[in-house]
């Protein structure tokens, strides 16, 4: 049974920072693609940032560009994503997620596994 459970959530002011992590259990997610998503009050849920498996392509959304960096660690089977200059429309729950089949010009396929999500709010 895999498990991914993100933690590093919280409130901070405009500006401030936070790093979530997700760490997997149940299998190695060395051979996924790993991705982080989040959804604010009454959206939709949508793609933040996603990595290769090895780490060497990562994507964003155009919003957090420059502003957020995913990364991986393949011997802690953990994906981290490191949030900056943070703002109050990056208030969301966000949530990691594992797939077979994501890389480079395939990051918004099918996920095949999900986390419970972190809260993260911004204040103004």
């Amino acid at each position: 049974q895999v498990q991914l459970v993100e933690s590093g959530g919280g409130l901070v002011q405009a500006g401030g920072s936070l790093r979530l992590s997700c760490a997997a259990s149940g299998r190695t997610m060395s051979s996924y693609g790993m991705a982080w998503f989040r959804q604010p009050p009454g959206k939709e849920r949508d793609l933040v940032a996603a990595i290769n498996w090895s780490g060497s392509s990562t994507e964003y959304a155009d919003s957090v560009k420059g502003r957020f960096t995913i990364s991986r660690d393949n011997a802690k089977n953990t994906v981290y994503l490191q949030m900056s200059s943070l703002k109050p429309e990056d208030t969301a729950a966000y949530y990691c997620a594992a797939s077979r089949y994501a890389g480079p010009g395939n990051y918004r396929t099918n996920y095949d596994y999900w986390g419970q999500g972190t809260q993260v709010t911004v204040s103004s």
